[in-house]
């Protein structure tokens, strides 16, 4: 007697409608981000307007384009941690920062500066052991330990700040770059949204404009990357191509799809960073919709002729690059330098979970 043949099932006849869902070719900010960073439009830090006090090390940082001027801020924290906050200098109303995630203020520890020369700023923390060093033009911070650079933020040049604006200022100044390169015809405002943006029957105005922030952050000698939950995906992060970015967003999604990069249930922007001898950790306190692009460079085999003091300590090494794109807010980041395992989740627990303090 033949054996009854079976009825093939397939997870993917449940599988969710990814059309229900924005992904990254249907997320405004997301274009828009990767338009603006096309024409390499650069950030310069006024070194001379650097002041600082028992808490942090403030300075102004200037886009060279729209000639807007933000404020940064740069923590040292108990417990080898660093934070950076940027935000507008003179915002037209204050822009919306996550509450209730960080259990208490953080305890500060003064930074010092040290010796620079006039396009530099070097800030340490009480031990020596770990110091900011800060370029001028174009701005990028290189967090290094022990004279070895660990972290480098905006050594890609994807600093990214919207401002609030006023609609009628908006139009006057459209009117005013006609003759721009970049297209501001009515069909291409509204394919960036600015102002308004829509989604199937959804329809989101903004009453002061778009305010998405993003920045990069360049991983030195990391491949092994893991975090960002919750995605139905492997352990491990990949790397991510084009229009194919892990997506933070809270979603209750029934019948998802496994190795997706789609954003499912709880959203933690938190990633850690693995490497023989030193593991590493990002907190991006950002509660808005936000979207993270991983890509990593392989080994580079220097030669004679290339190295120089640099190269000659360090022959072959790896760099993953992460770039964290948020639909609004600010800019407010903690690095985490570990060097342990251990200590990174203890430096995690020390911010956000009061029972570990």
């Amino acid at each position: 007697m033949e054996a009854a043949e079976k009825e093939e099932i397939s997870v993917e006849d449940e599988a969710v409608d990814k059309n229900v869902f924005r992904d990254c070719n249907k997320i405004a900010f997301y274009r828009r981000q990767k338009q603006w960073l096309s024409k390499k439009s650069t950030y310069q830090a006024l070194l001379d307007s650097v002041t600082t006090d028992e808490d942090s090390t403030r300075f102004q940082i200037i886009n060279e384009a729209s000639k807007v001027t933000l404020l940064a801020e740069i923590y040292g924290i108990e417990g080898n941690i660093f934070r950076l906050k940027i935000n507008e200098e003179t915002p037209l109303k204050p822009r919306f920062e996550v509450p209730d995630v960080l259990t208490s203020k953080p305890s500060t520890v003064r930074l010092i500066s040290c010796s620079g020369d006039t396009g530099s700023l070097i800030l340490a923390d009480g031990k020596g052991g770990l110091k900011c060093h800060i370029t001028a033009n174009p701005f990028k911070v290189d967090l290094v330990s022990e004279e070895e650079v660990v972290i480098s933020i905006n050594s890609l040049g994807q600093l990214y700040f919207e401002h609030l604006q006023i609609l009628h200022k908006q139009r006057a100044a459209k009117e005013n770059e006609e003759e721009a390169s970049v297209d501001t015809s009515q069909e291409n405002q509204e394919d960036l949204g600015l102002w308004e943006e829509k989604f199937g029957k959804f329809v989101d105005i903004k009453a002061n404009g778009p305010s998405s922030i993003g920045l990069d952050f360049s991983l030195h000698g990391f491949e092994h990357l893991y975090g960002i939950p919750q995605h139905a995906e492997s352990h491990q992060l990949k790397n991510t191509g084009d229009e194919d970015a892990y997506r933070l967003y809270n979603l209750d999604v029934y019948g998802y799809q496994i190795f997706d990069k789609m954003g499912i249930y709880g959203s933690v922007p938190y990633l850690l960073a693995h490497k023989l001898g030193r593991t590493i950790g990002i907190f991006w306190l950002n509660a808005s919709e936000t979207l993270v692009e991983i890509n990593t460079e392989p080994a580079v085999e220097y030669t004679l002729s290339q190295m120089g003091p640099v190269a000659a300590k360090q022959k072959v090494r790896s760099r993953t690059h992460v770039h964290w794109m948020s639909e609004s807010g600010i800019i407010d980041v903690f690095l985490l330098t570990g060097p342990t395992p251990s200590d990174v989740f203890k430096q995690y627990s020390h911010l956000t979970d009061i029972g570990e303090k």
